[in-house]
């Protein structure tokens, strides 16, 4: 019966009920926004902000959100069948709080994407970035607190093989995100080729780097 409870629908409202208000009430909005949008709603931009993706109203206002719900019943899912499910004990706050910032992410490019339809005028580009950026400056912070898993968190053949090496890598990554990440913000407000290209050479460099780095750590531990 206890097991039952705690798995209860009510229970998990109750625990979750912010996870809830982010996923859904942007799909409120946009349901009463629904006879203002025009036919075709942006849904996807280019690096200078520029719309380059368009999709129908009934599938911009729905995807995201039921995407965003689909996304919150993967991860609550995926710790139950990881052969480390013990170990998202050890940092069961840490992947709460990751679980959120991506639902968060998620609505708030939906709302963009809808008010822009609209004739609001919102630097996009800007804003996109800017949250991408912040993304990673928010993970960073939190890598060192992920322990051993298959699911969540820099996984690569290495990391996944050693425990050691899972640690020592994202300790190394997380403050490597931080600082790119805070750089990543400031050359958001730039609308030039070059901070562009900086900006998306950073977002490279915070996925290419650590992997190389579990590689050799690997290696060095295991040599």
């Amino acid at each position: 019966m206890n097991n039952k409870k705690n798995f209860s629908l009510r229970s998990l409202v109750k625990k979750e009920w912010y996870f809830f208000l982010v996923i859904f009430i942007p799909l409120l909005i946009g349901l009463v926004l629904y006879p203002q949008l025009p036919e075709k709603v942006p849904t996807h931009w280019n690096f200078y902000g520029q719309v380059d993706g368009w999709s129908n109203k009934n599938f911009a206002v729905w995807f995201f959100p039921l995407l965003n719900f689909a996304i919150y019943l993967l991860m609550m899912f995926l710790p139950l069948i990881d052969p480390k499910k013990k170990n998202y004990l050890r940092f069961q706050n840490a992947y709460k709080f990751i679980r959120f910032i991506i639902h968060c992410f998620f609505s708030l490019i939906y709302l963009v994407s809808l008010l822009s339809s609209l004739g609001l005028h919102l630097k996009v580009g800007i804003i996109v970035k800017i949250s991408v950026s912040c993304l990673f400056i928010l993970l960073g912070n939190l890598m060192g607190k992920v322990k051993h898993n298959y699911f969540v968190g820099i996984k690569t053949p290495w990391t996944l093989a050693s425990a050691e090496v899972w640690s020592k890598t994202h300790r190394f990554a997380a403050p490597l995100w931080v600082s790119l990440g805070i750089i990543g913000v400031l050359l958001s407000f730039i609308q030039a080729t070059w901070a562009n290209v900086l900006l998306l050479t950073s977002y490279i460099v915070m996925g290419t780097i650590p992997i190389i780095y579990s590689y050799l750590i690997y290696r060095k531990l295991h040599s």
